[in-house]
């Protein structure tokens, strides 16, 4: 199966579809914008030197990818014959990864808000979001961590933004952030507070964050944006997903003067016009924790622009 823009949804509806699939008798899920293609791998080299849950490298469609073995990751138990296993071909964070998992059962529309936090006592797991499907229970998980704990330089690290040298015009600027990955909202807290972002608030997902935004809307009126001056969010969150949480403030007659940018993983050539679509001001990817600060300064400096 490969995916294509006739699969996607509307953008901005609080729609997902998710991708039913099971490792080791366990069901979990994953977003479908997420997966290229589904296949079985016929050629695989190993890689010497590599971690436990790489399985080697393939060569799939004149690319060479990557396959870990998700039986690995979740079981601690290697898979011993990738050629019985179902590949998940995936793009995101810029790069291309195949993900060996037993079986894919198949493909669910559900509602952003059926996906429920996982407990706390799980919080630094895997495990994103649970999903009832048909009374079944399904774990979306964190397909971007998996990547980063096996090859942290894929992802955001402090690395990328070294160059980068605090301001001081940075200390006042208000900025409100939504993503559900505890380790993404650790990360850009100490990214951002290293060039020299000061007022942050971080949320859970796209309903918590409106839920604010709204309360300080009611409290002020128009007059909010001396209280929030730039919304990051993510694209996948529980609840309200970064896409319906944009369109939502961009169709409101004050609060979309909220300049909104979204930083996602997902945010790949074909899958960029969602983003436009529902109003975005900026579109990030995630590994680029520079460009997000350069484009909070360009913001800044529209906005003075503006006031002057």
């Amino acid at each position: 199966m490969k995916t294509d823009q006739g699969i996607l949804l509307e953008t901005g509806t609080g729609e997902v579809e998710i991708l039913h699939f099971t490792v080791g008798g366990e069901h979990y899920a994953i977003n479908v914008v997420k997966v290229k293609e589904i296949i079985h791998i016929d050629n695989i080299a190993k890689v010497p030197l590599t971690h436990p849950a790489v399985q080697g490298i393939s060569l799939i469609r004149g690319e060479v990818i990557s396959v870990i073995d998700m039986k690995q990751v979740l079981e601690n138990v290697k898979n011993e014959d990738v050629r019985e296993s179902m590949a998940l071909v995936c793009e995101f964070n810029k790069i291309k990864v195949a993900f060996s998992v037993d079986d894919v059962v198949g493909i669910s529309r559900i509602k952003w808000s059926d996906i429920h936090k996982p407990s706390l006592l799980i919080a630094d797991s895997l495990v994103i979001g649970n999903i009832n499907l048909d009374n079944m229970l399904l774990m979306l998980l964190d397909f971007e961590k998996i990547v980063m704990d096996i090859s942290p330089e894929v992802g955001i690290n402090l690395d990328r933004i070294e160059h980068l040298t605090s301001n001081e015009k940075r200390e006042n600027y208000k900025i409100i952030l939504a993503d559900d990955s505890p380790l993404i909202r650790e990360v850009l807290k100490s990214t951002l507070t290293r060039a020299g972002f000061k007022n942050l608030k971080f949320f859970n997902d796209g309903k918590e964050i409106l839920d604010y935004i709204i309360g300080i809307y009611n409290e002020k009126g128009r007059a909010f944006i001396d209280d929030i001056n730039l919304l990051i969010t993510d694209i996948e969150m529980p609840q309200m997903d970064g896409h319906m949480l944009t369109r939502t403030i961009k169709e409101h007659h004050d609060l979309k003067e909220l300049p909104v940018f979204i930083f996602s993983s997902l945010i790949t050539g074909d899958l960029k016009h969602k983003g436009e679509a529902v109003g975005a001001d900026a579109q990030i990817s995630k590994p680029e924790i520079s460009e997000l600060v350069n484009l909070i300064d360009s913001m800044m400096d529209r906005v003075a622009m503006h006031h002057r």
